[in-house]
């Protein structure tokens, strides 16, 4: 779709620099880190388990979408230097995410340079867009995003193991420290979209926990063998979102599932814009709606 600018008010324009600025600062204090100087490169494992190196470099496709990530969103929000320096310092954290775990996975000799040539060229034949017309749509949506891809690293994580491999199980400390930050960030403006205006905020929170998935590993040819991967190692699947990031979210936000199922939300009608894909009807009476039945119909990848 094509961007169209955004504008927020003065008020919250200051609210979300001060916001980036203790973001930013926190970040230089406490979580920079060094991908040459700070991983033990030494003491990869070539013979960890396949399938970890799989779900690997299913991480690393997603993180090589980081040039469509960026030049959808900045043309939206270029006139708000919070949002807008935000999601550059982002971008470089994530720039990193996939700089590592392409070089653990040749490091690792788990893939070769041919092969992580092939996976960049796939990821390139296929364009990602944004998922929502709306301001706070594209906000629900990342700060969900974020705290799924942090469960999907700190779960790999945890099943890895430190003696499975310590440069891996290095790495992805680092990346899910980052990852938890951003969805901290993302979420405080969630909270400040609520206060401005919680009907129309709600209802966009409502459409992206009812049609979420996690963006781009469903645009490769193996994509359901990918999706796969992750949920039989336990790292991600419709359980985990449910208990792991949308109880969180609603719980982090002081939104109670019956506030969150109302359609007839106040004041909601056409100031909301219409989601960007048409979702399947979701109510209770077909069985489908994860806010009234305690499941998601996620159809989702890793990130």
């Amino acid at each position: 779709m094509a961007p169209t600018p955004y504008y927020d008010s003065p008020a919250l324009q200051a609210r979300i620099f001060a916001l980036y600025r203790d973001f930013f600062d926190m970040a230089e204090r406490r979580r920079r880190w060094s991908v040459t100087r700070d991983i033990p490169w030494d003491q990869c494992n070539p013979n960890v388990n396949p399938a970890i190196a799989d779900v690997v470099e299913s991480f690393c496709a997603v993180e090589l979408y980081l040039p469509d990530y960026l030049s959808k969103s900045l043309p939206t929000i270029r006139a708000i230097r919070g949002r807008s320096w935000f999601m550059a310092n982002w971008g470089y954290e994530e720039s990193k995410h996939s700089l590592v775990l392409g070089d653990w996975l040749l490091r690792s000799g788990m893939r070769s340079e041919e092969q992580m040539a092939d996976l960049e060229e796939e990821v390139f034949e296929h364009e990602w867009n944004l998922p929502s017309d709306s301001i706070r749509g594209v906000i629900c949506y990342s700060m969900t995003q974020e705290l799924a891809t942090w469960l999907h690293y700190r779960n790999l994580r945890n099943l890895l193991g430190k003696e499975g491999d310590p440069a891996l199980h290095k790495l992805l400390g680092y990346i899910s420290t980052d990852e938890r930050a951003h969805y901290d960030f993302f979420g405080k403006v969630v909270k400040m979209h609520l206060e401005e205006d919680r009907p129309g905020t709600l209802e966009q929170l409502r459409r992206v926990l009812n049609g979420f998935d996690m963006p781009a590993i469903s645009k490769l040819a193996d994509s359901r063998r990918r999706i796969a991967a992750v949920a039989e190692l336990h790292i991600f699947d419709e359980g985990i979102f449910y208990t792991d990031v949308m109880t969180p979210i609603l719980a982090d936000l002081g939104v109670s599932r019956a506030e969150l199922r109302r359609r007839n939300l106040v004041q909601v009608s056409q100031s909301v814009p219409a989601p960007e894909k048409t979702q399947p009807d979701r109510s209770p009476a077909n069985s489908a709606d994860p806010l009234a039945q305690g499941t998601t119909p996620l159809t989702g990848n890793p990130s």
